[in-house]
């Protein structure tokens, strides 16, 4: 790909991920095209139709999060700074939105998509590492399964008008965490 078209290509994905978590999937593609400061036939080029590009969107946020995972295991110290910092960073990117987006309309592609069914699969292995790590370091609760840490990385956070979502999110994690942390 001609490093304009992949510009235009990473544009619109990460113009139809935020529009997606923050409106849903139904959003007009012309509200995307302009999100992303591209036409609708520059989308339609790189996207045939909706479902393409919620296909595309789901790879996307589902490779970011297994390098998020990937890039926090490798630079923490210690198995629960590293738990911490992915969940933390889970609900910075309003992943539980983005999730709640996307999953319905590709509940079954999700899980036979041959490149989601493996992106996924490298997800849910470092998530079982984190969980495993933590658990023998002493310092997560030893009934936490992988499962509830999933579960909590789609944490959905509200947020009142007039507050910040970052420290809303930061403060609901130091919660969240301190209830997963064993005594």
């Amino acid at each position: 790909m001609r490093a304009d078209a992949r510009s235009n290509h990473d544009q619109i994905l990460a113009a139809a991920q935020v529009i997606f978590r923050e409106q849903g999937v139904e959003v007009s593609m012309k509200e995307i095209a302009d999100r992303a400061g591209v036409g609708v036939g520059t989308l339609y080029r790189r996207f045939p139709d909706r479902g393409a590009l919620i296909t595309a969107a789901a790879h996307s946020y589902l490779s970011g999060l297994a390098d998020l995972a990937a890039t926090a295991i490798r630079d923490e110290e210690s198995a629960w700074a590293t738990l911490c910092r992915f969940l933390r960073e889970c609900a910075e990117m309003r992943l539980g939105a983005l999730a709640a987006a996307i999953e319905p309309t590709l509940h079954a592609d999700i899980r036979s998509d041959p490149a989601l069914t493996e992106v996924r699969g490298r997800i849910a292995a470092h998530v079982e590492d984190m969980t495993t790590r933590a658990q023998a370091s002493g310092e997560l609760r030893a009934e936490v399964t992988s499962r509830d840490i999933a579960a909590l990385m789609t944490l959905q956070v509200f947020v009142f008008p007039a507050e910040s979502y970052g420290e809303t999110a930061r403060r609901t994690m130091d919660i969240v965490l301190e209830g997963l942390r064993a005594r």
